[in-house]
């Protein structure tokens, strides 16, 4: 399975719908989100997508329950305090918004633990564990959004990249 990953999409709305489109055509069977969401209007693109989302909650997220409120509109929608570990089609992922709040034995009982909250795309391993940040999906600090997809059966990353034709609306 392909899983599209987003961090840091503070609200860019036009940039996380841009992604939600190329995760489809990609063949993405869900998405997950390591926090920084910011508004619960920034859910919509997802839901609009129709994929399976999971997510934690970021530093930025004010408004858990309306965040909350919003992702229960969508089926396979769900959004948890971070860290959260989870296993998707047998492979143990730990989310996380900042990878400084995990415990390095927490980091090292997963097979891939995804974070934000530095805004800058890494993809490098720690002993066993792939430790994956998809860059921040706003394009805010670095003026260029970032997402990436990663595939459970090889851990094979692959970044987006969005050009400004397709997120400066």
């Amino acid at each position: 399975m392909r899983v599209g990953v987003l961090s840091d999409s503070h609200d860019r709305v036009p940039a996380i719908a841009e992604f939600a489109r190329l995760f489809r055509e990609a063949g993405v069977g869900m998405v997950l989100h390591a926090g920084d969401h910011c508004s619960p209007f920034s859910l919509s693109p997802l839901l609009a997508a129709d994929l399976p989302f999971a997510g934690v909650f970021g530093r930025n997220d004010g408004d858990h329950e309306g965040l909350l409120a919003e992702a229960s509109k969508g089926m396979g929608t769900e959004l948890y305090d971070s860290p959260h570990s989870v296993d998707v089609q047998g492979v143990r992922l730990l989310l996380i918004h900042d990878l400084s709040d995990v415990a390095e034995r927490s980091v090292d009982a997963h097979a891939v633990v995804i974070h934000g909250c530095s805004h800058i795309r890494e993809s490098r391993t720690s002993g066993s564990t792939l430790l994956l940040n998809p860059g921040e999906a706003c394009g805010w600090l670095f003026g260029i959004p970032t997402a990436a997809v990663l595939d459970l059966e090889t851990l094979h990353v692959e970044f987006l990249t969005l050009n400004e034709a397709e997120w400066k609306r």
